[in-house]
């Protein structure tokens, strides 16, 4: 809804929840110039993902409760920035996309409100026990929901 005006009755906007974690640059993460070499920012985003299981009910260990697992499939980053030793910076992330058996993350790397980097992780639901893919489970699905991000209209 644009700013200022209210949904009719019956009707809401969907509103997206964005996970977010700060920390702070270590001298061991830059690289002689003194920014942050471009690996470990893919090592940040599973931090992320970490922090971000541990808030969604069931959390991870719930998930494989059900007998079932996720596997990175796919990471892509783009740096539109430089992070340097002692800055803190934001990680935060939504769904972009819940599919049958998969689930795609956009992430953004922020200091003060400055995208420094945004990517996607695309994650692969399979069975603990065959290894092979399978459905998300439907708690999984219901505790991952409120970070989907809305369609565009």
């Amino acid at each position: 809804m644009p700013e200022g005006k209210v949904a009719p009755r019956g009707y809401s906007a969907p509103v997206t929840r964005r996970f977010s974690h700060r920390l702070r640059v270590r001298y061991s993460e830059c690289d002689p110039q003194n920014v942050v070499f471009n690996s470990h920012y893919v090592a940040w985003f599973d931090v992320l993902m970490t922090e971000l299981w541990r808030e969604v009910p069931g959390g991870y260990a719930g998930m494989m409760e059900t007998g079932t697992d996720m596997v990175v499939a796919e990471v892509g980053v783009r740096y539109l920035g430089a992070a340097h030793f002692d800055d803190e910076v934001d990680l935060q992330a939504s769904v972009s996309r819940l599919g049958n058996t998969g689930m795609t993350t956009h992430i953004e790397v922020q200091r003060d409100g400055k995208v420094l980097a945004e990517g996607e992780l695309r994650h692969v639901f399979i069975d603990l026990s065959t290894k092979d893919k399978k459905p998300i489970p439907d708690e999984v699905r219901q505790a991952l929901e409120p970070y989907l991000e809305a369609a565009p209209a």
